[in-house]
This record gives C-alpha cells, sequence and structure tokens, in this order.
C-alpha cells in the first residue's frame, strides 16, 4: 500500500462539516466515495482537523492508504473528476509509511473574515459574517497580544471531554483590515471548538468600546464560556494551513 497525501480544499457552505456522518453530506463522506471508488476497495479518510458545518479550508489536509498503480497527477486529475465543484484536491503526494495527516500536524492556522461596510457584497456572503459597526481597530489589536502563548482557552470554546486538556500554545496572532473586511488570523498547536468564532466575537465587544483591552485577560483567566463574547457564525473562519 502507499501512503498519500492530500491538500485539500473546499466550500463549507453545503456541508455539514468535515467528519462523517449518517446521513449528512460532509468532507471526509465524499472524499471517502470517491477513493473507494478508484481504489475498487473500502478506504479510511484520515484529515488533519475536524472542521465545523460551515467552515471552509483552504489547506485541508489528508491521508489515505491506497493501492491502486497511479501517478501522483493521475490521482490528483482522477480525484476532481470524481468529486463534486465544491471539494477539490489541490495536490497529491506519496509520503512515508509513519506521515500521518492528525497525528504528524504541529500547528494549523485558521483566519476569520468580517465584512464591515454598511452593506456585504453577495460575492463575500459566503465567506464573511457582516459586522456593520464601528469598530476601534488598534484596541482590538492591543487586546490580541494577551492571547499569545500558552493559555487555557476554556473561556472560548466548548469544554473538552474529561481528562482532556483546554490548554493551547499560540504561536502567532494578527488582525488587520482590507478595505472593508476585517481579518483575524491565528496559528495555534491545537483549537478548541468553537475558539477562534468566540475569539473574534470578544475582540469586536472590545472594538465597539463595550469593553476595555484589559478585559482580554479577565477573560483569559475565568476559564469560564460565559464571560466571553458571543460565538460568531462558522461561515466567516476558514482552515488556511496545517504545519508539519
Amino acid at each position: 500500500m502507499q501512503n498519500v497525501k492530500l491538500l485539500v480544499q473546499y466550500d463549507g457552505t453545503d456541508f455539514h462539516g468535515w467528519q462523517i456522518q449518517a446521513g449528512a453530506r460532509t468532507v471526509q463522506g465524499v472524499l471517502t466515495e470517491a477513493l473507494s471508488r478508484l481504489d475498487r476497495r473500502p478506504v479510511t479518510v484520515h484529515g488533519a482537523g475536524r472542521t465545523d458545518r460551515g467552515v471552509h479550508a483552504e489547506g485541508q489536509v489528508a491521508t489515505v492508504l491506497l493501492t491502486r498503480e497511479m501517478s501522483e497527477e493521475e490521482w490528483r486529475r482522477a480525484l476532481n473528476a470524481n468529486l463534486p465543484p465544491d471539494v477539490r484536491v489541490m495536490a497529491v503526494e506519496f509520503v512515508p509509511p509513519d506521515f500521518h495527516a492528525r497525528y504528524s500536524a504541529v500547528s494549523k492556522t485558521y483566519r476569520y473574515t468580517l465584512g464591515i461596510g454598511p452593506v456585504l457584497s453577495p460575492f463575500l456572503y459566503r465567506y464573511a459574517h457582516h459586522f456593520p459597526f464601528p469598530l476601534d481597530v488598534a484596541a482590538m489589536q492591543r487586546a490580541l497580544e494577551v492571547i499569545i502563548g500558552e493559555h487555557d482557552f476554556a473561556s472560548f470554546g466548548t469544554r473538552e471531554r474529561p481528562g482532556k486538556t483546554t490548554v493551547r500554545r499560540v504561536y502567532a496572532a494578527h488582525l488587520w483590515q482590507e478595505d472593508d473586511r476585517l481579518h483575524l488570523e491565528i496559528t495555534a498547536n491545537g483549537f478548541l471548538r468553537y475558539m477562534v468564532r468566540t475569539l473574534m466575537g470578544t475582540l469586536c465587544e472590545i472594538g465597539r468600546g463595550r469593553w476595555r483591552i484589559h478585559d482580554m485577560e479577565r477573560i483569559l483567566r475565568a476559564r469560564d464560556r460565559r464571560v466571553a463574547g458571543p460565538t460568531f457564525p462558522a461561515k466567516g473562519l476558514t482552515l488556511l494551513r496545517v504545519h508539519y
């Protein structure tokens, strides 16, 4: 068998997330179906992360063991011919047997995008959350500095299973405006569910003047989801890269 790495992009709007679910259209499901058809046997596809319903990906990574003899380019062409148009395999790479999409990853980068103009363009509707209120971007940027490093992010995500830690290390976090869009980009060794979406919601509370910059430290120390800001919609979130 050949261990194969896939670089996958998808528009998450019409998917119930990455992970296979009975009776639901998922990215892992359509990839598994296409790969099983091409390899002429049932296969198992492992993803680097489980994106939620409505979340997009520019740099999702998957691995799968395949037996059919085709080149990397032949696999790429065959897969895209058998996938729906809202999923594309951008690259195929034969990798060593011990490489795993999830367990070999050291960090991931996500981006959350807000449409901050008075009207959200229909070309952004599927990929940005509309937030047409005045924001103090400089205050948001200063508050964001608080999360750099290793912290317990329990205030910004759902509770983990018993025995699982809510501590994560954030390597980089940037917030910048681009015309009528505001982007939040975060690289970390892992993310809690809803973590980036809640961080953006919290930053916007600071940007609107409802909370002060130093409140970010208070929220982080509280380790209580009830004290943080709202969880923004999934459609503004994109998995940009997985780092190995």
